[in-house]
């Protein structure tokens, strides 16, 4: 007789781990999780981790509320550490996006996000060091920040293995098998498994696995690179999380009294989520710099210390689908998170657990249908600020 699981997760990412966490902690029988290479060794690892609730929609911020809930108290929830760092959060808009940013502050106000306005000057007063003029408004979030990726993938793993869930590591997945329309396992390099679901969480390796159970996912691996540099005397006590629209960057504080930066690199390319460089590409340092101090001045003369690619799974309208494969019974789909996925992993896995075991998801995902391209309802804001090429980064 061969292997069996009750569920197979593929993917041991953020959303893989938190998938199979909190499966095991439902009871859903014999988890495996499976991956190409380790835990935590793909787009995760490479992840911005910022922790922010500002979206132009209430679907996405729903999610990352209920989300928020676990990088605040985490060690009840989950176990272990997340290295979640409360810096506060502005998002930062020019003069023609005001009315847009005050309509989506209000809106994210009545699901409960702890958000509001403020002005330049107030900007100024809490980061002196901090360039204004260009800056129509800001949204404020005192109590977000960021987390560290590794830690919490790490963290959600071995709270799904206390649970009774095993991962196998350096097992990649060759094909999903489906027959008579219902899933019936996975073949990998040492073998098939027979499982009665399936999850895929492969970040930007799904629509070549899925294809192999007829599934054609439509998301695109789209470039993305980010730049560290030494913070200057000016913000060596740190900084808040940008996502700053108005110079076309997004920033965070990072170990090493560093700074992380993400800044764009004009029209969007394709990247091979295996062939990534652990190096930065000529002048994305200079145009990193250049946009971090029209913001911060003082970046200006900052040291470089090093940067990276990474690939986000972008969808169609640059949002998540959360939902059972279509036509093929036991298979599920938690991809093309677009490059802001990790703040929402820890909602993404208790709601895939939810579907999968056949309960009402405790956040509302009927919007993240696979189905809503066909259907003409992709999920779009009511206030959208509009595309800028600084949003190919991971926020």
């Amino acid at each position: 007789m061969g292997e069996t699981a009750d569920v197979v997760v593929i993917g041991a990412g953020a959303m893989g781990c938190s998938i199979a966490f909190h499966l095991a902690r439902a009871g859903a029988g014999r988890v495996l999780v499976l991956d190409k290479g380790g835990i935590c060794s793909g787009m995760t690892y490479r992840s911005g981790a910022l922790v922010r609730l500002h979206y132009t929609n209430p679907h996405e911020a729903r999610l990352a509320l209920k989300a928020y809930e676990y990088f605040h108290h985490w060690e009840d929830l989950v176990g272990g550490a997340c290295g979640f760092q409360q810096t506060g959060f502005l998002f930062v808009v020019g003069q023609e996006q005001v009315a847009a940013l005050r309509h989506n502050v209000a809106m994210l106000r009545t699901l409960g996000v702890d958000t509001e306005v403020v002005s330049p000057e107030d900007v100024r007063e809490a980061q002196p060091f901090a360039r204004v003029d260009d800056i129509g408004a800001a949204a404020y979030e005192p109590h977000s920040g960021y987390a560290d990726p590794v830690k919490t993938t790490l963290s959600f793993a071995a709270a799904a293995q206390r649970y009774g869930a095993e991962f196998r590591t350096s097992c990649p997945v060759t094909a999903i098998r489906v027959a008579g329309g219902r899933v019936r396992g996975v073949d990998t390099a040492a073998g098939p498994i027979d499982a009665g679901a399936v999850v895929c969480a492969a970040g930007p390796w799904a629509p070549a696995l899925l294809r192999t159970a007829g599934i054609e996912f439509s998301i695109r691996p789209v470039l993305a690179e980010v730049v560290y540099f030494r913070r200057p005397p000016e913000t060596a006590l740190g900084h808040m999380v940008y996502i700053d629209r108005a110079a076309g960057s997004y920033f965070r504080p990072a170990d090493g009294r560093m700074t992380f930066v993400g800044a764009g690199h004009g029209e969007p390319r394709l990247g091979d989520p295996d062939h990534l460089l652990d190096r930065n590409t000529p002048g994305q340092e200079e145009l990193a710099r250049a946009r971090i101090a029209a913001r911060i001045p003082a970046y200006q003369a900052a040291a470089y210390t090093y940067g990276h690619q990474g690939v986000y799974d972008m969808s169609e309208d640059g949002k998540a689908v959360l939902d059972r494969a279509p036509g093929v019974e036991g298979l599920f789909i938690a991809g093309g998170f677009s490059g802001t996925g990790f703040k929402k992993s820890p909602a993404v896995g208790l709601v895939m657990s939810e579907l999968v075991l056949g309960r009402e998801p405790s956040v509302p995902i009927h919007a993240f249908r696979f189905t809503r391209f066909a259907e003409g309802e992709p999920i779009r804001g009511e206030h959208e600020y509009g595309f800028v090429e600084s949003a190919q980064l991971s926020i």
